[in-house]
């Protein structure tokens, strides 16, 4: 049974970001709170430091949309205090709109500084902006392909979870070929692509091929995966289908 393409598409979404919202204002965190919910982020309230402090030790939020004037404990010893914990992007939210009021909130941690009045579709957009620049992007899915996976940070590769003894060569053809599926390339093209070479002897590709179609071919005789194609060269099938 072979092993369908790789399809982005297929791939289970991303859980929704954790916003903790921390405004003492009932009205504004509930309005803050909303917009951010139809945003389709994941929403928690506080309305004081300890209360904000409490929550992030039990839910580690994405990002702390944080009021700079709290009761009691303010905004900004709120940040330094989270801050010490790990890192949190915060989006700082305030009526104080001086400027040395926002140099401080950026100096103890804040990613974004938003002075009320404010919109609320701004502040999600804001929002947004942090966390696409503060979220880690995700690794690279290994080249695969029918059954087949290359992972080139640890030179390995695989055929149905077993793995594959290629040398130097090998491998560098078949993680190329899985890469580009469906692409036909000329023997020059796979030298120079593969191998880094603008001439050569033309018989290097060819035997490398049969080698490779050795190790990763149900019947080598009879290739599915790695197809000549006349008068071209070769074009990796991802589908491995018998041809017809």
């Amino acid at each position: 049974m072979h092993q369908q393409p790789y399809d982005p598409a297929a791939e289970p979404p991303a859980a929704p970001a954790r916003i903790l919202v921390v405004d003492d204002d009932p009205t504004v965190a509930e309005v803050v709170a909303g917009y951010l919910d139809r945003a389709g982020y994941r929403v928690d309230r506080a309305g004081d430091g300890p209360a904000v402090l409490a929550r992030a030790d039990a839910h580690r939020p994405d990002l702390v949309v944080l009021d700079l004037m709290l009761p009691g404990m303010d905004g900004l010893e709120v940040c330094r205090r989270l801050r010490e914990r790990g890192p949190v992007p915060v989006v700082m939210l305030t009526a104080r709109g001086d400027e040395d009021d926002r140099i401080l909130g950026l100096e103890v941690g804040a990613d974004d500084y938003v002075t009320k009045p404010f919109s609320p579709r701004e502040l999600v957009l804001r929002v947004e902006s942090v966390l696409r620049r503060t979220r880690p992007a995700p690794a690279p899915r290994p080249p695969s392909a029918a059954g087949l996976t290359v992972d080139p940070a640890a030179r390995r590769a695989t055929k149905h979870g077993t793995e594959l003894a290629l040398t130097l060569r090998e491998f560098d053809l078949l993680a190329f070929f899985l890469r580009h599926p469906g692409r036909a390339f000329s023997r020059e093209e796979l030298m120079r692509e593969v191998w880094g070479w603008d001439f050569g002897d033309l018989s290097t590709v060819t035997v490398h091929v049969r080698r490779l179609r050795g190790k990763v071919e149900d019947d080598p005789a009879r290739p599915r995966l790695i197809r000549t194609v006349w008068g071209v060269g070769y074009r990796f099938d991802a589908t491995g289908r018998e041809a017809d």
